[in-house]
C-alpha cells in the first residue's frame, strides 16, 4: 500500500463535522484513504513513501463541481449579449459540428481548468449527441487525467417541429437515449466507497425533453444502487413562462409531478424557484447546483442560496459551461458566489467565506450523494488540495488565511491530491502537456466556429 505523510501544514481546514482548523497540521494517506489527521505526534509511527513539507500552504478538501458542460469551452465569448434562450439558440448550430474528438480534447482542457482552481471531483452535462460522439469520450479523458468523475448522460429529445427550443438537427431518438443511457451505467457505473466514476442521467431541461422521457429516466436510474438524476430548472424568467404556458405549472411543481424530487435528485440553477418551491425542495432533499458567474453573464437573477440554505435544501456550486461562464475556475466560483449573497441580501454577513467553502466542499459532496469526499478526516477519500499563502494575491492576509482564499484574487492550488495520488505538484498539472493540449483546442474550436 502506497503512504503519504504530509507535515508543517500552516493551517489545515478539515470541514469535518467539528469544523476543526489544526495550525502545523498533519494528514497521513495510506492507499488512497485518509488513515490521520491531526499534529504530526498523531500520524502512525510508519516510515512513509513520501514525505511532503507545506509551512506556507493553507490545506483543505478537494473542491467539488456539481455541475458543468465541458464541450461548451470550444465556444467561449460567444453570444455575449443574450439570455438563455437567445444564447442557446445562437450556439446550437455551432455545436451541431462538435465530434467525439473534440468533446475528448474540450474535456481534457475543463479539466484541467478545474483541477488547477482546486477542484478534485466533478459532474460534467454532457447532453450533445451528434456525429457519434459517446459519453465515453470524456469518460476517457477524466480516466486519464485523474479526476473523481460523475459524467451524467444527458439528451434533447424535443425539437423545434415539436415545439422545443434546438432544432431538431441537434435532438435524438427517445429509445436511443435511454438505450445509451443504460449502456453507460452497465459499463462505466462504479458505487463502491471511493468510487472514481459514477453515472448519472440528465435530461436536458424541460423545454427540449418529454414528460415522458423525464419519467422513463427516473425510472431508469432508481432501478440501479447509486445513479442520480439532474437536470436544469427555474433557470430564468423564460424558463418559469415556459413551463407555465406548456405545462401550467411552476418548475417545481413540474419537477414534482414527474418524481423528479428526492435525495437522489439535483437541479442546476432554480434562480427563480418561489418561497413554496424552496420549502418543497427541503422537505423532499432535493439538490441545487448554484452557478453564479453563469448566472450573472446571461441576466438570469440571483439565486436565493441564502433562503435555500437557512430552510435546509442541500447545495452545493458550479461552474456551468465555459460557453456561459467562459471560466472553469471552482475557487473564483465560491468568490462570486459570497460576493452576489451579499449583494441580494444587502448584509455583508449574508454568507461568510467559511460558509461558501462549506458549499464546494462538503455542500458539493452531498449534492453528488458522497460521504467520502468533502472533509478530510479517518475513512475519507485522499482528495485535498493546498493553496501557497507566500504570494503577492495573499500578503497580509496572516490572521487568516482561509479566509483569504475566498476574499483575495482566486488562486491555483501549488499541490493537488486525488484518491492519494499527487496530480498538481510545485503548480504544475502532471502527466497534461498543456502547451500541445492548447495548441490542439484552439485548432478545434477554430474549426468549429469557420465550419458554421
Amino acid at each position: 500500500m502506497a503512504t503519504l505523510l504530509v507535515k508543517d501544514i500552516q493551517l489545515l481546514a478539515t470541514f469535518d463535522d467539528d469544523a476543526r482548523e489544526i495550525a502545523n497540521g498533519a494528514l497521513f494517506v495510506r492507499d488512497g484513504v485518509i488513515a490521520a489527521v491531526g499534529a504530526l505526534d498523531d500520524m502512525p509511527d510508519e516510515t512513509p513513501d513520501e514525505t511532503l513539507s507545506l509551512k506556507q500552504h493553507v490545506v483543505l478538501p478537494g473542491l467539488v463541481n456539481t455541475h458543468h458542460h465541458m464541450f461548451q469551452n470550444l465556444t467561449r465569448a460567444m453570444a455575449q449579449q443574450n439570455e438563455l434562450f437567445g444564447w442557446l439558440t445562437t450556439l446550437y448550430p455551432v455545436w451541431r459540428g462538435i465530434t467525439g474528438d473534440m468533446i475528448y480534447t474540450s474535456a481534457q482542457v475543463a479539466m484541467a481548468e478545474l483541477i488547477l482552481s482546486g477542484c478534485t471531483t466533478s459532474s460534467d452535462h454532457l447532453y450533445l449527441y451528434v456525429n457519434d460522439i459517446r459519453i465515453d469520450d470524456e469518460i476517457r479523458a477524466a480516466q486519464e487525467i485523474g479526476l473523481r468523475f460523475h459524467p451524467t448522460r444527458g439528451s434533447m429529445s424535443v425539437g423545434q417541429s415539436q415545439g422545443g427550443l434546438p432544432p431538431d438537427s441537434v435532438v435524438e431518438d427517445e429509445k436511443r437515449i435511454l438505450r445509451e443511457t443504460q449502456r453507460a451505467i452497465e459499463t462505466f457505473h462504479d458505487n463502491t466507497r471511493y468510487s472514481m466514476l459514477r453515472i448519472g442521467i440528465a435530461p436536458a431541461a424541460p423545454f427540449n425533453v418529454s414528460q415522458a422521457l423525464m419519467r422513463e429516466s427516473a425510472a431508469l436510474a432508481r432501478s440501479y444502487p447509486g445513479v442520480r438524476l439532474h437536470t436544469h430548472l427555474a433557470e430564468n424568467v423564460n424558463d418559469i413562462t415556459y413551463s407555465l404556458e406548456h405545462y401550467g405549472m411552476r418548475p417545481g411543481e413540474y419537477a414534482e409531478s414527474l418524481g423528479w424530487l428526492g435525495e437522489d435528485v439535483w437541479h442546476a440553477h432554480c434562480v427563480q424557484l418561489d418561497a413554496s418551491e424552496v420549502d418543497l425542495f427541503a422537505r423532499t432533499q432535493t439538490g441545487v447546483a448554484h452557478c453564479p458567474c453563469s448566472n450573472m453573464r446571461l441576466a438570469s437573477g440571483i439565486a436565493p442560496v441564502t433562503d435555500m440554505l437557512r430552510a435546509g435544501v442541500r447545495v452545493g456550486l458550479g461552474v456551468d459551461g465555459s460557453s456561459s461562464n467562459d471560466s472553469g475556475h471552482l475557487l473564483g466560483e465560491a468568490r462570486q458566489a459570497m460576493l452576489l449573497q451579499r449583494v441580494r441580501a444587502t448584509d455583508p454577513a449574508a454568507l461568510s467565506a467559511r460558509q461558501t467553502l462549506h458549499l464546494a466542499t462538503r455542500g458539493g459532496a452531498s449534492v453528488l450523494g458522497r460521504d467520502d469526499i468533502g472533509a478530510l478526516a479517518p475513512g475519507m477519500a485522499a482528495d485535498f488540495v493546498a493553496y501557497r499563502t507566500d504570494t503577492l494575491a495573499f500578503t497580509g492576509t496572516t490572521q487568516d488565511p482561509l479566509a483569504a482564499l475566498v476574499f483575495c484574487q482566486p488562486a491555483n492550488v501549488d499541490l493537488s491530491v486525488i484518491n492519494g495520488r499527487v496530480v498538481v505538484r510545485d503548480g504544475h498539472l502532471l502527466g497534461v502537456d498543456l502547451p500541445v493540449l492548447i495548441e490542439r483546442h484552439t485548432r478545434f474550436a477554430r474549426r468549429l466556429f469557420n465550419g458554421a
